[in-house]
């Protein structure tokens, strides 16, 4: 979590609104890492000194693979200070979004 800014805003796949801080962020990195399996990055995109990275990842929520994207938004000392995710297909969106709520519910 030491690489996310205090105020980092987090547009997740599922939800519109961001959220706002490390201290919402922390539970919902606790749950994906519980939700997805197989996680793996397969690539990156963008320079070294530019601002904005794109991350793509593959993985698998129950018996649903799929691809993803990072896109992280970095400060000059290179912490990060904005995180969209995108994630496809939509049925593996949904199941993502049905496993994540459960976990953040609990």
């Amino acid at each position: 979590m030491a690489q996310f800014r205090d105020d980092v805003v987090f547009h997740s796949p599922v939800v519109f609104t961001p959220y706002r801080g490390r201290d919402a962020l922390r539970p919902i990195l606790a749950a994906v890492m519980e939700v997805f399996e197989d996680f793996r990055y397969v690539r990156e995109i963008g320079a070294p000194d530019s601002p904005d990275h794109a991350l793509v990842f593959q993985a698998r929520v129950g018996d649903k693979d799929l691809e993803g994207c990072d896109f992280l938004r970095v400060d000059e000392s290179g912490a990060i200070s904005e995180l969209t995710v995108m994630v496809r297909p939509m049925s593996a969106t949904l199941t993502l979004a049905d496993r994540m709520k459960a976990r953040l519910a609990g």
